[in-house]
């Protein structure tokens, strides 16, 4: 990350009234183990997984694309940023690279296997609320994307154009306010 990405990042939780954020972080965290004890578990955010996570062992990775101590599902947590973009440039390649190791050590995956059966359904089993009877929705937004789609294309990110979608839209960056 650079200094106008640290620029940003100091100063937007400052508009919100969150003056003690640094900025980015610069160190990553140690990557640990699954907790030994079930109350040291940690939510790590909300995902779309649950069918597949209760059926085999999954890797839920995170990539640090939002600016910190910003509340969740607010504007200033809005991802056209820059460091948004890094982050999720950055994503898949830690994902390319889980895959990797993942083939070449087998021993991994009879540890996650080992761990989902022994540790994570022994207690519980989980019934979906969507059975293989229920046919999937898929007309739900067909006139809301009829509507609203051809309205939007002239704001997709064109990145043969453009370095960021920033730079598109002709906004400077980091555009910094004074804190209130």
């Amino acid at each position: 990350m650079g200094e106008d990405d640290q620029a940003l990042a100091r100063a937007v939780p400052a508009t919100v009234g969150n003056d003690s954020t640094p900025g980015l972080n610069t160190e990553l965290d140690e990557i640990g183990t699954p907790p030994e004890e079930e109350g040291d578990r940690t939510s790590g955010g909300s995902d779309d997984i649950g069918d597949i996570s209760w059926t085999v062992p999954t890797v839920t990775l995170r990539c640090p694309s939002n600016i910190p101590g910003l509340p969740g599902h607010h504007w200033s947590n809005a991802m056209a940023t820059p460091i948004a973009h890094k982050g999720a440039t950055a994503g898949p390649k830690v994902l390319a690279r889980t895959t990797i190791q993942l083939f070449t050590e087998p021993d991994l995956v009879t540890q996650a296997k080992a761990y989902f059966h022994d540790v994570q359904t022994t207690d519980q089993q989980y019934e979906p609320f969507i059975t293989g009877d229920d046919p999937p929705p898929i007309d739900l937004n067909t006139d809301i994307m009829a509507t609203f789609k051809p309205l939007l294309e002239e704001y997709y990110f064109d990145e043969t154009r453009f370095d960021t979608s920033l730079e598109q839209l002709g906004i400077e960056y980091p555009t910094l306010r004074p804190a209130r």
